[in-house]
């Protein structure tokens, strides 16, 4: 904490130190080229005038800035090539007091609510908002850029009218910061609003440039300011557009997936580094279970080593196995015909963990299968811009079905319910592990196994409902991004809304 840089972030602050070293040199470079420029542009101005004076016998074909012939084709081109005028909203004025510089850090979801929360600060305290530096570092080691994934100039001109966002520092602003003028620190997790009014804000006024290098859940889910919560919701569904890239093959997917009739999107967390940060390893064999184990000692931040893998499934902390996610769409009578289009990695264990879930519905689907290798080839070892793409279809999907409660299946679960509470099956695992255990032992029959299962979720369909809270336990409460309610068309419109307690 304090003067230094943080583990988060450290890429870009170190770039601007050294390019501290270099700027005199660059400074003459530039003054020697725009004297250059100064005068070849003087030159080429004389000698249109001397085409124009003299006609054929000097410059004989030239085309000339200023003729009227290139003025009207270059009319006419433009007037041929006219596109719709966006309107912008008004920029909002206010006086900055500094600057913020954030390091997201998490996978791709983990940081697209990191990001609107970090907005959402930014506005609250009148700051400037430097666009967010993804992670780079994690499990993942994916080097997008935020512009990579992420629309950026509509991200920074969407928000114009509430918060002031630039692609970088100022030039004397980066002065500071490449002489080491800055402060890098960690804000605490589930903070309230005013912990940064208090706590941030009086470091950026002194500091003018602060750096957060963790923005994972930094902000309360709850008794926010009604304005602070609807600007998050702002940023989620308007403002953070992916790519025209990613949103033109999204929509390739849902065509192919659409004339082939409905379809589900199942988000099957059983890959590698889930299980092995989990501990969850129901259904593998000794190799994988030592396999899981090393990978789990080989990430220090993972901070659990030593887990009891069933005493974890029956607590219902552990993603539903491929066998068990088979029984579970099954019991609700999931017609075995639907297309079921598989949004995750790689599937841990492979083509044999996923035989019982194939041979139930042979109807599977990845966008690997679906698109040619060439549609997918800029997009390889790019985990976010993969990620981004299951997000656009499960948006569209007739019904999203996750299989674990990370962060992917909360926030695309918030933005279907902002989509029209669109059906979101939100499977009760540690009361499904219990029924499937007794139908395979035989204490239940099928018909009796199948009406349990949908006596459970009948209520959690991603229908209208309050989020929960739970005072100083807020890991524990409903997350914000999967119940915006504060967003949402009212469902309660006859008795006032008020955020209940457990």
């Amino acid at each position: 904490m304090g003067l230094k840089t943080g583990s988060f972030g450290g890429e870009r602050l170190e770039k601007l130190r050294n390019s501290g070293m270099v700027s005199r040199s660059r400074m003459k470079l530039w003054m020697i080229r725009a004297t250059t420029s100064i005068l070849l542009w003087t030159c080429l101005v004389q000698l249109t005038a001397l085409s124009e004076t003299w006609g054929p016998r000097v410059l004989k074909g030239w085309p000339s800035c200023f003729s009227q012939e290139s003025g009207s084709v270059a009319l006419d081109v433009h007037s041929s090539l006219e596109l719709p005028v966006r309107v912008l909203p008004p920029k909002r004025v206010y006086k900055n007091n500094g600057y913020l510089m954030v390091s997201c850090n998490g996978g791709l979801n983990q940081m697209r609510a990191a990001i609107c929360d970090m907005v959402a600060i930014a506005r609250y305290l009148n700051v400037t908002l430097i666009v967010p530096e993804l992670d780079k570092t994690s499990f993942w080691n994916d080097p997008s850029e935020f512009q990579d994934i992420f629309d950026v100039d509509h991200f920074v001109t969407s928000l114009r009218d509430e918060v002031r966002i630039l692609k970088e520092l100022p030039p004397r602003v980066k002065r500071r910061v490449e002489l080491g003028m800055i402060y890098t620190m960690p804000p605490v997790s589930w903070s309230d609003i005013s912990y940064y009014h208090n706590q941030i804000l009086p470091l950026i006024q002194k500091y003018k440039v602060v750096h957060l290098n963790r923005t994972d859940a930094r902000l309360a889910n709850n008794e926010q300011p009604m304005d602070i919560q609807r600007l998050r919701c702002r940023v989620n569904f308007s403002a953070l557009k992916f790519t025209p890239q990613i949103e033109e093959l999204g929509r390739k997917v849902i065509k192919i997936l659409r004339q082939n009739g409905p379809f589900i999107v199942l988000h099957l967390r059983y890959e590698m580094d889930m299980l092995a940060f989990s501990g969850c390893t129901q259904g593998c064999n000794m190799d994988e279970v030592e396999e899981l184990t090393r990978m789990r000692y080989a990430y220090p931040w993972w901070k659990e080593k030593i887990i009891d893998s069933n005493m974890k499934r029956k607590e219902g902390l552990c993603p539903l196995t491929p066998e068990e996610t088979a029984l579970t769409l099954r019991a609700l009578d999931i017609d075995r015909n639907i297309q079921i289009y598989i949004a995750a990695g790689e599937i841990y264990g492979g083509e044999r963990r996923l035989s019982s879930l194939t041979a139930s519905y042979p109807n599977l689907v990845r966008k690997e299968t679906l698109l040619e290798s060439s549609d997918l080839r800029f997009f390889q070892n790019h985990s976010s811009q993969m990620a981004a793409l299951d997000y656009l279809v499960s948006l569209e999907s007739d019904i999203f079905v996750p299989t674990y409660d990370g962060n992917m299946a909360k926030v695309v679960e918030g933005h279907r319910r902002y989509l029209g509470y669109k059906k979101t099956i939100l499977l009760e695992r540690r009361l499904l592990v219990d029924i499937i255990d007794k139908y395979n032992t035989g204490s239940l029959s099928w018909d009796e196994f199948s009406n349990a299962v949908k006596d459970v979720h009948a209520e959690r369909m991603g229908n209208p409902i309050r989020r929960s809270v739970i005072p100083d336990r807020p890991k524990e409460e409903d997350y914000f991004y999967a119940n915006p309610w504060e967003c949402l068309q009212p469902s309660y419109e006859d008795e006032p809304l008020h955020l209940s307690s457990v």
